[in-house]
């Protein structure tokens, strides 16, 4: 399986690279600093650096030459001023739907997930006002998602703690996966993201994950 990774060089994303690239994957990772993540440890020929622009078209497109899937862990400013999150999966959608790609597993944020009355937390009159402007940049590339067409998959993590994975973390359709914030390892959070794409689970579906 060839996999496109946008946002490769993040706390997320650089592990999804190096746990792809251990289970045998062909990885094309996308990003303006790519080089960083090409050292001794992953430097083979299952991986491809793509350095480019998230906003440019071209640059998005030659990345997903031959993907079978994408995973998208774009970041961003956490008040949301510079719409990396919402432009970028603007621009991976469309380019996808050129390229006749149709499987993405994107990364959002907790409040994406519903409240028990079936809001979205990030609307919740509760929900942290530090929180929100992040939070509304999620909804708008996981509204963008929805509309697509595509084979999406969109996870709606609490707080991502820079930690390799335990393998200990538990998964929730819809909801919150635990009571409270919560929290996930940045590698549990890339396990479970490339089981999603390996196993094609969670189709049309928003999943929440937390260590405990």
């Amino acid at each position: 399986m060839h996999i496109t990774v946008f946002g490769a060089t993040g706390q997320v994303g650089r592990r999804i690279v190096q746990q792809g690239l251990n289970r045998g994957f062909l990885i094309t990772a996308f990003g303006r600093n790519v080089e960083s993540l090409i050292d001794q440890d992953n430097r083979n020929d299952h991986l491809i650096a793509r350095k480019g622009y998230i906003f440019d078209a071209g640059d998005v497109a030659a990345a997903l030459d031959h993907a079978d899937a994408v995973i998208s862990v774009l970041g961003g400013a956490f008040d949301g001023s510079d719409k990396s999150r919402s432009l970028g999966m603007k621009n991976i959608i469309a380019q996808m739907k050129k390229k006749g790609v149709e499987r993405i597993v994107a990364l959002g944020g907790l409040g994406v997930l519903n409240t028990p009355d079936n809001e979205y937390l990030v609307n919740d009159p509760d929900y942290p006002e530090e929180y929100k402007p992040v939070g509304i940049e999620h909804l708008k590339a996981f509204e963008q998602l929805n509309a697509s067409g595509l084979n999406w998959t969109f996870y709606c993590p609490p707080n991502i703690i820079d930690a390799d994975e335990t393998g200990l973390y538990l998964t929730s359709v819809t909801y919150p996966a635990v009571a409270g914030i919560g929290a996930i390892n940045a590698g549990d959070l890339a396990h479970a993201i490339l089981d999603s794409v390996a196993k094609n689970e969670f189709i049309h579906q928003r999943v929440g994950i937390s260590n405990s």
